[in-house]
């Protein structure tokens, strides 16, 4: 990940590292020093560069002080024994960072039979895909139910990714919005690049959250009036968001318990992912859902690419405070879901009641 970038001689100084202790300090895309050893301390990167008006390289010195829980850098660059610049980062800083973006380049004009090049784009849309999914998602859940139904579904899918846009947003991440895909559910679509395990946490679970928020205020109105619509909608999101809670790649509560784990160390991180598909993969079969058993493959390959890429991740891990809060929040939204779907199961008789569970079974 990126730990450093300041300014030498007018051009890039990049440091970037990992918490098992690699360093790898870059001039202008050119590596100039590399280091290895413990994750924390002290680590001197000297190089020497050339300068048209001198004789002799100029001798540069870029001296770190790093700890990576809780995360704090100081640095401080010397050039022929003169202090040019010196400061410290933390987490907040590695949060905000943003990647550098290339020149735009200019666009190539419209030709006389650019017209189907022109259909073409347009199709390819982004806004044109969202009416389209959203209107194919609106038919087949009516299709396969009706449409007050679907309309109820597609809400509880829209709040949830709308929890994740506002955590994107909350962390100045460029979105692309919503995508409602049928029979799947939904897609929260980002346009940046995660800098730290926090960010992961929290985009994660502000799904889920949003979804008991929703669940909470259709049990009370469910509780005010006695419609039995509210009460299947608070049950059914609630289950939903439950659903995506389980501690299974590639859903929400599985970069949860990944971000957790991983921020312990690379061996608790792996332990977890795969503690969660072995859940996932007996929950699948015990309540026959299909659906568990295909996201578990595409979960499969991402716990095989993080430990493979581990020490080359981009992500800074969390501090024990952050993984406290982290597992806390997560427990805290099943907790507050299951006790929802708890007391509305009371009506036991109430056919409502029984059709989320079927419809994931579906």
């Amino acid at each position: 990940m990126e730990l450093l970038n300041i300014d030498c001689f007018g051009k890039s100084l990049r440091l970037e590292g990992s918490p098992v202790g690699w360093q790898q300090l870059s001039w202008d895309e050119q590596i100039v020093s590399q280091k290895q050893g413990p994750a924390d301390g002290l680590k001197v990167h000297i190089f020497r560069l050339h300068h048209p008006g001198r004789q002799t390289d100029i001798e540069v010195r870029l001296e770190i002080d790093l700890r990576w829980q809780p995360f704090v850098l100081d640095y401080r660059l010397v050039i022929e024994d003169e202090v040019i610049t010196s400061g410290q980062r933390v987490a907040k800083d590695i949060e905000q960072q943003r990647p550098t973006k290339p020149a735009a380049t200019s666009k190539t004009p419209i030709k006389p039979w650019g017209l189907l090049a022109l259909g073409f784009k347009l199709f390819k849309s982004a806004k044109v895909i969202k009416v389209v999914l959203a209107g194919a998602s609106v038919a087949a859940y009516s299709w396969l139910f009706s449409f007050e139904f679907a309309i109820a579904l597609i809400l509880c899918l829209v709040i949830h990714e709308y929890g994740h846009i506002r955590a994107m947003k909350r962390f100045g991440l460029q979105t692309k919005g919503i995508y409602l895909i049928p029979f799947l559910g939904g897609l929260a679509v980002s346009d940046s690049k995660l800098n730290t395990r926090w960010q992961n946490v929290v985009i994660s679970i502000m799904g889920p959250t949003y979804g008991m928020l929703l669940s909470i205020i259709a049990f009370i109105a469910y509780e005010v009036t006695g419609m039995e619509l509210l009460a299947g909608l608070a049950v059914f999101n609630a289950l939903l968001n439950i659903f995506n809670l389980l501690p299974i790649l590639p859903l929400d509560g599985g970069h949860i318990i990944k971000s957790i784990g991983y921020s312990q160390n690379h061996l608790t991180g792996l332990i977890v992912c795969i503690a969660g598909a072995a859940l996932g993969v007996y929950i699948s079969y015990a309540l026959g859902l299909t659906l568990l058993g295909i996201l578990l493959a595409v979960g499969s390959l991402e716990i095989i690419m993080e430990w493979r890429y581990r020490h080359q991740s981009d992500l800074l891990p969390m501090d024990r405070y952050g993984q406290i809060v982290s597992a806390v929040w997560y427990l805290l939204t099943i907790a507050v879901l299951a006790g929802i779907i708890a007391v509305l199961a009371q009506s036991s008789d109430n056919p409502v009641m029984q059709l989320p569970l079927h419809i994931l079974r579906g």
